[in-house]
């Protein structure tokens, strides 16, 4: 995955969707994403992502209702 790529997607997307996006970390291998905005609108998002962009291929997306509910390994 090419992270800038990725960002600029994930940043466009949200943007369109007229959600609150911050990215909290982002290489090659994952990003990590907080979304905020109508639940329908992050379901739409996420679509937008697992079918794109083009350069890069996601595997698997996680959601998570606030940091409290994150795994301990991915709230580090």
């Amino acid at each position: 995955m090419e992270p800038q790529g990725f960002i600029a997607f994930a940043e466009h997307r949200a943007a369109r969707l007229s959600l609150g996006l911050t990215i909290a970390a982002c290489d090659h291998d994952r990003c990590r994403l907080t979304l905020s905005g109508p639940e329908a609108l992050i379901d739409a998002f996420e679509m937008a992502v697992s079918l794109g962009p083009y350069d890069s291929i996601v595997l698997d997306v996680s959601r998570f209702q606030t940091d409290e509910d994150l795994p301990a390994k991915a709230a580090s």
